[in-house]
């Protein structure tokens, strides 16, 4: 049983790692044949850097990624900690429900009824342009919003609400306990949601199809469009820039997660140190 998990691990590792160090290794060859490796180039990477339409929609990509991590990060924190404040159960558990819907949704269900909603309101409007960089921000948005949510909600529930009362004890107001105690201490979940909408957002295609106006493409859309006709190893060339960008993200992510444990523990020391001995104080 042992060796036979060993060899089940080795296979789905294999199933989701092999394909892509085959696009990694494809982005240097020398030729554009996808059969066979006919020698090691950076011919592909040249000609990424000398591609005006992909770097165009790699900017856009980027932009849009980081405006949606943003948003969705600041509104789902404030989201988080507001559910877990709230004293009605009954309320609090269908707010959470209704959060995971975006989630639970096929994506092309979201996308149509996303953009029958913007049409619409655009049609009501009397907007010339109904769909543009503001729907596809809007959308990336509400479906990366309840991935930022459950990372940051755990971290709000373990937090000990000593601590924030001890702050405030000490002189803190509200707005000052929270920016100075509890946003140190639920900055991992904030920053791992914030990694995830933005991967999310970058590698989106279903929602953004429905959703992109004329003037604004995105990378998974322009590989679409390049799929009617060829994909160039200049793809491959980018893919494999984007694969090794967000393995750094993620490795820095995992660091600044274990730095942030050591100080919140740390934090904590303090702060239940200093309630301690004010007590002490007020006796003397």
């Amino acid at each position: 049983m042992k060796y036979f998990s060993k060899i089940y691990i080795a296979v789905v590792f294999m199933l989701l790692y092999i394909p892509i160090l085959v696009l990694m290794l494809f982005s240097f060859n020398k030729t554009s044949n996808t059969g066979a490796f006919d020698g090691f180039s950076l011919y592909w990477y040249k000609e990424l850097f000398n591609s005006p339409e992909t770097f165009t929609a790699l900017k856009n990509t980027l932009i849009l990624a980081v405006s949606t991590a943003v948003i969705a990060t600041v509104i789902g924190t404030a989201a988080a900690v507001g559910m877990v404040k709230m004293k009605n159960h009954v309320l609090r558990t269908a707010i959470q429900s209704v959060t995971n819907i975006p989630m639970m949704n096929p994506d092309i269900v979201t996308g149509i009824s996303m953009m029958l909603l913007f049409v619409a309101i655009g049609t009501f409007v009397g907007l010339a342009d109904k769909l543009s960089f503001w729907t596809m921000l809007i959308s990336h948005v509400t479906f990366c919003l309840p991935y930022v949510i459950l990372s940051v909600l755990p971290r709000v529930k373990a937090m000990d609400k000593s601590i924030p009362e001890a702050a405030q004890d000490l002189g803190c107001t509200p707005i000052q306990s929270f920016f100075k105690v509890e946003l140190p201490m639920i900055m991992p979940g904030i920053f791992s949601g914030a990694i995830l909408a933005f991967t999310m957002s970058l590698d989106d295609f279903v929602i953004s199809y429905f959703t992109n106006g004329n003037d604004f493409q995105t990378l998974p859309l322009l590989i679409y469009s390049m799929t009617k006709k060829e994909v160039k190893p200049d793809i491959y060339a980018l893919s494999t820039l984007m694969i090794i960008a967000i393995t750094v993200l993620l490795i820095l992510s995992n660091f600044s997660g274990n730095k942030d444990d050591i100080d919140r523990r740390r934090h904590e020391k303090m702060i239940a140190k200093a309630s301690a001995q004010k007590p002490a104080a007020k006796k003397n």
